[in-house]
């Protein structure tokens, strides 16, 4: 949200449920100490408005969940993801596709994080369900098994860059392709994804 702000995005809408504590601070710097306790949402608002207080900030103060995702998609031009749960992120799929909307995922954990760029407005581009099956269980997060500060502020802005790209047509954002980050030796590599015809979410 910074980078976008920064960029001069004209409207950004921010979607959660949760409050600040004490252990968001070390990956999460778009709060402060004196936004602990604040529902995050708010606290990202006042650090966006002293940097680009042109950007128009929405507040979704609650979890996102059946047609209320759909409803929320289909007024943006881009949806990054942040969510660090697949019960979110196939919600955000589903609808994305249904909406026609560039869905921009990523997800980080311990010293590894992935990016890729869903975009349905192309023919040839994979969903997030053709690259997970819908149904996994065992979701790991932030919280219980840890992740690298800066690896997250890296994710972070390379999402920004992609959406960025999707937003003006400018470059060739990662659709069709996985980024894959490796923190612990500092290698990237890059994936081809395939469409997967038989996909319950983007099948032609």
């Amino acid at each position: 949200a910074l980078y976008l702000a920064g960029a001069g995005v004209g409207r950004l809408v921010l979607a959660d449920d949760d409050h600040v504590d004490l252990s968001n601070l070390q990956r999460q710097i778009i709060h402060r100490q004196t936004s602990l306790g604040m529902s995050k949402t708010a606290s990202a608002q006042q650090t966006l408005a002293q940097l680009n207080p042109d950007t128009r900030v929405e507040l979704l103060e609650t979890r996102l969940a059946g047609t209320e995702v759909l409803a929320q998609v289909q007024h943006c031009d881009a949806v990054v993801d942040c969510s660090d749960n697949f019960a979110i992120r196939f919600a955000l799929n589903s609808a994305c596709w249904q909406a026609k909307v560039p869905l921009i995922s990523a997800a980080a954990i311990r010293m590894e994080a992935q990016v890729s760029v869903f975009d349905p407005r192309r023919a040839n581009s994979p969903c997030y369900q053709c690259l997970y099956e819908e149904g996994r269980d065992g979701d790991l997060n932030c919280s219980e098994n840890g992740v690298m500060a800066p690896l997250v502020g890296m994710v972070g802005s390379i999402q920004a860059l992609e959406c960025i790209k999707v937003l003006s047509g400018y470059g060739e954002p990662l659709v069709g392709r996985l980024l894959l980050i490796d923190a612990l030796t500092m290698q990237l590599r890059s994936l081809t994804l395939q469409k997967n015809p038989d996909c319950t979410v983007c099948r032609d």
